[in-house]
């Protein structure tokens, strides 16, 4: 299987940002690679609910491979995988999880700073979090595993009252690990974004939400990398709500073709 490594990290050094057409299962990937989609990248929160589970690594890792393998198989796009805190408690973990996606194909990975317990999620120390990620990137490139990693902070995420400073010094110690991408989802503010932009001498990825400047802008801004998250999903999903609750109102299927 190709390599496609070089040509991904490619990608996020051009002038024009890359658009990340997130999906949650082979249909989905298969309707971004009829537009032709360079990239698409799974949203774990989108497959997660897809099987029944709350997002937080609820989903098994060996389910979750097994709908990353039916993406892999029926797509022509680059790959790269929401992984959230890793699937792993230790480094070695990790990297066996990031080693079992990349011999099917996946060009990427997210790896994100925070983790869920009880079903709340709580931001990690910065410093130990940036240790883990060296120790990861090393045992990957010991193995000879070319991929991209890209760290989500969740500063923004979380509401932090000093989210911009939080993510300032998070920048600083991630972008010296080894890793490749830094990812801030639900930055909206020009002013924050280019911030971040300027200070990371790593591509910085935001995710679509309420406000989010148009992509252009994000360019201009600085922005290498824009996602979808999982709000395709759960528009579709609401839409499909609200079709069958007009067909069960009308007694007909006369909507589904109107």
């Amino acid at each position: 299987m190709k390599n496609r490594f070089n040509e991904f990290i490619a990608l996020h050094h051009k002038a024009e940002a890359v658009q990340i057409g997130n999906v949650w299962n082979a249909q989905s990937a298969q309707v971004y690679d009829k537009l032709n989609f360079e990239v698409i990248g799974t949203s774990s929160a989108a497959v997660a609910s897809s099987l029944g589970f709350a997002d937080g690594e609820e989903m098994s890792f060996e389910d979750y491979l097994f709908v990353v393998k039916r993406i892999a198989a029926t797509t022509s796009a680059m790959l790269t995988v929401d992984l959230e805190g890793g699937y792993g408690d230790t480094p070695e973990e990790i990297c066996n999880n990031i080693t079992s996606l990349y011999h099917i194909g996946v060009v990427g990975i997210n790896i994100e700073d925070s983790i869920v317990t009880d079903g709340k999620r709580s931001i990690v120390d910065a410093e130990s979090f940036a240790v883990k990620l060296k120790q990861v990137t090393s045992l990957l490139a010991d193995a000879g595993v070319e991929i991209f990693i890209n760290v989500r902070a969740d500063s923004f995420l979380l509401g932090l009252p000093n989210a911009l400073e939080d993510a300032l010094t998070r920048i600083k110690l991630y972008q010296d690990t080894g890793v490749h991408g830094l990812f801030f989802p639900c930055i909206t503010q020009i002013a924050d974004i280019e911030k971040v932009t300027a200070l990371s001498r790593l591509p910085v990825n935001v995710m679509c939400m309420p406000g989010l400047p148009g992509f252009k802008e994000l360019q201009n801004a600085g922005v290498k990398r824009i996602s979808a998250g999982p709000f395709l999903n759960m528009n579709i999903y609401k839409t499909l709500e609200n079709l069958i609750e007009k067909i069960t109102a009308q007694n007909s299927f006369s909507s589904l073709f109107n």
